[in-house]
């Protein structure tokens, strides 16, 4: 009950999107059957200290990441405070659990060359899935969307007339994101031959070869497919939200600036791509200024 209840909480007054709603419920549930086999516990709020880091130790012995691991004690930390705010409990037996030290890796990019001789390969004789797909790359990096504000857009969200894109972000956060006129022309044309494609059209910009409202996995197979020339590994759609701050950033965009088009709630999310900036920096420098090529006793 205590974990319908505060799934309920977060659901309809943190407002948090649907896939946080499900990884939430995934590690309580996890929890609680935890619980359940090792304790005879039915009731996670009777959960202890020692229990919930002997849950932890024995997910590490499983090879669980520390990013993983932190996810699942900042679902349980959420989830104690709920309940001692609700009176539920009288003390947080989380409160002396701790987040485990991780590895910040530089988030991964695309160069501009790769990802503008992508997009500028002639699109004449596309049919609507072809065309659609390409549209879904662009707008990804465009407009550095996430992929839920992608699956989310609707038609009524463009507006042709001021050139500039409504989106609706993470807890019902809106932002207007500016388009420039070949973005706007490409999206008239997608909704052109998508309007002769299907009879009963559906307000959702991205829609499936069935003409019904996209989803994750579509997304992501049309990322991978598309970009896969590009690059070896698989590509997901933040990657292409990654290369749209790099870009940004790298070409003088100010920070701020970029973190009102991510719809980031504070500057420290966005602060990340300037590791990528000066990675960069460091690589012009080392090839094209004299000194850097002097080495120790040369």
């Amino acid at each position: 009950m205590a974990i319908t209840d505060f799934i309920r909480y977060i659901s309809f007054e943190k407002r948090y999107s649907q896939h946080t709603l499900k990884a939430y419920l995934n590690d309580l549930n996890a929890f609680a059957g935890f619980l359940s086999s090792e304790y005879e516990l039915n009731k996670p709020e009777r959960a202890s200290q020692e229990m919930i880091r002997t849950w932890i130790m024995q997910m590490m012995d499983e090879g669980y990441s520390p990013r993983s691991l932190n996810r699942k004690i900042s679902t349980l930390k959420s989830f104690y405070r709920f309940l001692l705010r609700e009176g539920s409990i009288k003390k947080n037996p989380t409160a002396n659990v701790y987040l485990l030290k991780t590895a910040n890796p530089l988030p991964a990019y695309f160069e501009k060359e790769q990802i503008n001789n992508y997009l500028n390969e002639p699109e004449e004789k596309y049919d609507f899935p072809a065309f659609r797909d390409k549209l879904v790359i662009d707008l990804l990096y465009s407009a550095g969307l996430r992929e839920s504000e992608l699956i989310n857009l609707k038609e009524a969200s463009v507006n042709f007339a001021s050139g500039n894109l409504k989106v609706l972000g993470k807890r019902n956060k809106e932002r207007i994101i500016p388009l420039a006129t070949m973005m706007t022309e490409r999206i008239k044309r997608y909704i052109e031959l998508k309007e002769k494609t299907f009879r009963n059209l559906s307000p959702y910009l991205i829609v499936t070869n069935k003409g019904e409202q996209s989803y994750s996995k579509l997304i992501f197979r049309i990322v991978d497919k598309e970009l896969k020339t590009l690059s070896a590994s698989k590509k997901s759609p933040h990657v292409l939200r990654h290369t749209f701050a790099t870009h940004m950033l790298n070409n003088g965009a100010d920070l701020n600036a970029i973190k009102e088009l991510l719809g980031h709630a504070s500057l420290s999310a966005t602060q990340v791509y300037t590791h990528n900036s000066i990675e960069q920096l460091k690589s012009i420098y080392s090839k094209a200024h004299p000194r850097a090529k002097f080495k120790k006793g040369g």
